[in-house]
């Protein structure tokens, strides 16, 4: 099962690329974490079309994904999961053999489409967190759910 992080935004600082590939480097071949990125959507101007920016942005994240993957689209007002309840999701996602991937919006959120395509819905918060830090965020919470699942001392030490 590979979990698919499909984000909009590009040129991260190198912090977030550091922190993201620490906890990439650590999952299980079974398992590997990868990062997609897209380009954020131009908003010229000083009355941008905040909605086309969206819809655009949104068309490029369902693009990326595959027919057969089971979407997570990361919404504010989504479900919060415990570590242990994203350990028992994890492995009713394993069980279910699809890969995954998960849909992190830009600064303005995800489309209309992608909670449609979303097969569930994910607040790892309900703060207002910066996207660099959703992506480490995601990464570390997917590495301490397998930890748990695998009885590795990571998640009893972090």
């Amino acid at each position: 099962m590979r979990l698919r992080l499909l984000c909009a935004g590009q040129r991260m600082p190198g912090w977030v690329t550091q922190g993201v590939d620490s906890y990439r480097q650590r999952m299980p071949r079974e398992m590997p974490l990868e990062l997609n990125e897209i380009a954020l959507a131009k908003r010229p101007g000083r009355n941008p079309d905040i909605a086309r920016a969206i819809a655009s942005e949104g068309q490029q994240l369902l693009a990326a994904v595959r027919p057969t993957d089971r979407v997570i689209a990361l919404e504010v007002t989504g479900k919060a999961w415990s570590t242990e309840q994203l350990a028992m999701q994890m492995q009713d996602w394993q069980m279910q053999g699809n890969d995954l991937s998960f849909l992190v919006g830009g600064p303005d959120g995800l489309s209309d489409a992608c909670r449609q395509r979303a097969d569930q819905q994910w607040s790892l918060s309900p703060l207002t967190l910066p996207h660099p830090l959703v992506r480490i965020l995601l990464a570390e919470q997917l590495y301490r759910a397998w930890t748990v699942i695998t009885n590795h001392p990571y998640h009893r030490a972090g």
